[in-house]
């Protein structure tokens, strides 16, 4: 296919962009900046390079009320979800415009909710406002349409800063850097230069089968960060009754202190109680171990299941997905160690 036939193919794609609120289409006001309805949609007005030749066509969907990132829930993944559903037939690929903090627990749900995805979703958003001369969110909206035009990708990524990530490998990495995000343990899928390179032997392949969209509904899902000296005492009356899951970040492969032997017990407790739980780690890349520690092996004992090495925000995720489904506790704590949407390496 000649350059000229590519870009005609591109002209013909039809793109649906949700914003749900988040930087990239905020405005000044007198408290900050904040989500005004209809501000973004004259930011994209302004625009001329999205009507310029080899740009596909796109539809604004603008959420109401607009929300800062920050109060994203389900509730929130249900409407975004249900929004790429209900029009799923009539659109070549989605960008969802959302603000960065919590983007990558956003896109982490999004890639369990939607199975048999066979479109683009590309989560993009900025560290300034499109209204400011230095925005970041005009090249990362513009690319982020490209990728949803170019018939490629078939799941959920995150596109920033130049590099497309697997939405639930990605997770923030700065709070004020342009390059924002990082996917310590999976490769990029593309990363953006005079070309957008796409790291082919990566990406998903097109499923067989419809779309199929799972809701999600509420789930008491805790996290808890170890640190020197904590004292388990303190968490044992959130821990052993009313959680649903227990997710810890646990240092290095799995580990945890054992210098007053609360924790196993406590957790061992849990379990019996009903509660799922998780081993993550704190480190940013590598894989949890459990048992190849002295320090790690009393929570494999006590019936916890390891997170291997998935973010902390795909497995909170994924136990929101998996309590959604109505599974019995044994096979979500199977499924949380088998990998359904390239969350994890086995």
């Amino acid at each position: 296919m000649t350059e000229a036939e590519q870009m005609q193919r591109i002209e013909d794609k039809k793109i649906c962009l949700i914003y749900t609120g988040g930087t990239i289409g905020m405005s000044r006001t007198d408290s900050g900046y904040a989500p005004i309805a209809g501000h973004f949609q004259h930011e994209l007005d302004r625009i001329d390079d999205l009507r310029a030749d080899g740009m596909p066509k796109y539809e604004l969907v603008e959420f109401s009320p607009l929300l800062d990132s920050s109060n994203i829930t389900y509730v929130q993944w249900n409407m975004i979800a249900e929004s790429i559903a209900s029009r799923y037939d009539n659109y070549d690929g989605f960008v969802v415009l959302h603000g960065t903090d919590t983007m990558a627990y956003s896109t982490s749900a999004l890639s369990f909710m939607l199975e048999n995805l066979g479109k683009p979703v590309i989560f993009t958003g900025s560290q300034i406002p499109l209204c400011e001369l230095r925005s970041d969110g005009k090249d990362n909206l513009i690319t982020s349409i490209l990728i949803a035009a170019s018939g490629k990708v078939n799941e959920v990524a995150l596109y920033f800063g130049h590099k497309l990530l697997r939405g639930n490998r990605a997770m923030k990495a700065s709070a004020d850097g342009l390059i924002a995000f990082s996917s310590p343990n999976y490769p990029p899928l593309a990363e953006a230069g005079i070309d957008i390179n796409y790291n082919d032997p990566r990406l998903m392949q097109k499923p067989r089968g419809d779309l199929l969209v799972q809701s999600i509904k509420p789930a008491k899902v805790g996290v808890i960060k170890l640190f020197p000296g904590i004292q388990f005492e303190l968490f044992a009356p959130i821990v052993t009754r009313g959680l649903d899951a227990l997710v810890l970040e646990t240092f290095g492969t799995g580990n945890i202190p054992n210098y007053d032997e609360a924790l196993p017990p406590l957790i061992a407790r849990a379990i019996t109680n009903g509660t799922t739980v998780v081993v993550c780690t704190q480190c940013s890349q590598g894989t949890v171990r459990l048992g190849a520690y002295e320090t790690s092996s009393e929570l494999a004992k006590a019936g916890a299941v390891s997170g291997s090495n998935m973010t902390t925000e795909a497995t909170v995720a994924k136990l929101y997905y998996l309590f959604s489904l109505g599974l019995e506790h044994s096979e979500i704590s199977r499924l949380i160690e088998t990998d359904l949407r390239g969350e994890l390496n086995q």
